[in-house]
C-alpha cells in the first residue's frame, strides 16, 4: 500500500496522483506540484488515502507545497494573462490565414511554456505562427490539435436535458459510445436525437447500458411463443423494457385477446436481443457520430 493524493488541473479534467508528503491536505485544498509540463498549480479531488502500489505509475511525484497566498495571486494572474493570450493568437492565426479554429490558451503556473488548444478539419502547418507568437510572448509556445469531443469539454454548454454538459461538469475521461447502446435502449436512431452538442453520439448512452442490457436479457422477443402462468401459450406482441411487461396475444374460448404479463409471470426460452437491420443511408448517417478514436482525451495526456 502507498499513501497518494489525488489533485486535478482542469475543472472535470482527470485526477492525477501525487505524494502527498506530510503536508495536512483536505478536498478543496491548492498545491503546487511539478508535473511533466513543469511545475503547476492544482486542486485536491482526492484526500490522502492509502492505495495498492499497482495503481499507480512510478515513481510517485511529491507534492511541492500547498498554495501560498502569493501562489493563489500568479495563478488568478496567470488566467487575466490567458485571455489576452486569446485575442492575440487569434490576430496572428487571421494574420497567417490559417483555417483553424482556437479553442483555449493556458499558461503553466510558472509561465514556462504557454499552450494554444484549437480544432482543423486536417493537418495546419503553424510553424511560422509559432515563431510569430513567441517573439511577442518571449516563452515556450505549444500549439496542441484536439478532437471536438474536447473543444466541447472545454468550452462547456447545456445538453438536451437541459443541464449543464456532463464532460464539462464532471466527466473526467470520455467513455466509447456506440450505436448499439442506442439500439439496446430503444432509442430513435435519427442523428439528430442522439448526438451532443459536440455532434458525435452522446456520453449518457453509457450510463445506462448496463441496466438496459441486464432488463433486455430478461425478456423474449417481439414474435416469440411464451407460457403464461395461466397455462396458455402465445406469442409476444411488444415489451416494456423498464417495466418488464409483455404484451402477449393468446387464445381463449376460439378468440383471440391481448393480455399483459410481468415476465416472471411467463415461461420462454431466453434468446439474444435481435438487432434491427440498419439501412444504407441509416448506416451512413450514424457511422459520422460514432468516435472512432481513443476513449481517453488528448488533454488528460498533458501533466
Amino acid at each position: 500500500m502507498i499513501k497518494i493524493v489525488g489533485v486535478r488541473f482542469r475543472p472535470a479534467g482527470k485526477i492525477y496522483y501525487f505524494d502527498p508528503v506530510r503536508f495536512p491536505l483536505h478536498t478543496g485544498s491548492h498545491v503546487i506540484v511539478e508535473t511533466a509540463r513543469g511545475v503547476e498549480f492544482g486542486t485536491v479531488i482526492i484526500a490522502p488515502k492509502e492505495i495498492d502500489e499497482s495503481q499507480i505509475v512510478s515513481p510517485l511525484k511529491p507534492v511541492l507545497r500547498i498554495a501560498t497566498e502569493e501562489d493563489e495571486k500568479i495563478e488568478a494572474h496567470n488566467k487575466e494573462k490567458e485571455k489576452s493570450a486569446f485575442q492575440i493568437c487569434l490576430e496572428k492565426i487571421q494574420k497567417h490565414g490559417l483555417e483553424m479554429k482556437l479553442v483555449d490558451a493556458e499558461y503553466t503556473f510558472d509561465n514556462n511554456k504557454l499552450l494554444f488548444y484549437f480544432t482543423a478539419d486536417g493537418r495546419i502547418d503553424f510553424r511560422e505562427l509559432v515563431k510569430d507568437l513567441a517573439s511577442v510572448f518571449r516563452t515556450r509556445i505549444e500549439l496542441r490539435q484536439i478532437g471536438v469531443r474536447d473543444e466541447t469539454k472545454i468550452l462547456g454548454g447545456v445538453g438536451i436535458c437541459g443541464r449543464a454538459l456532463c464532460c464539462h461538469s464532471y466527466l473526467s475521461e470520455f467513455a466509447p459510445v456506440s450505436i448499439k447502446m442506442a439500439k439496446e435502449q430503444n432509442l430513435s436512431l435519427n442523428p439528430t436525437k442522439i448526438s451532443g452538442v459536440c455532434g458525435r453520439l452522446m456520453c449518457c448512452l453509457k450510463n445506462e447500458e448496463e441496466t438496459y442490457e441486464y432488463l433486455n436479457s430478461r425478456l423474449p422477443n417481439v414474435g416469440d411463443y411464451v407460457t403464461t402462468d395461466d397455462k396458455l401459450r402465445g406469442e409476444v406482441q411488444s415489451v416494456s423494457v423498464l417495466r418488464q411487461l409483455v404484451k402477449v396475444i393468446v387464445q381463449v374460448d376460439d378468440e383471440k385477446e391481448i393480455r399483459e404479463y410481468h415476465v416472471n409471470q411467463l415461461r420462454f426460452k431466453p434468446k439474444r436481443k435481435k438487432d434491427r437491420k440498419l439501412s444504407a443511408q441509416e448506416m451512413k448517417e450514424l457511422s459520422a457520430l460514432e468516435d472512432k478514436g481513443s476513449a481517453k482525451s488528448k488533454l488528460e495526456d498533458t501533466h
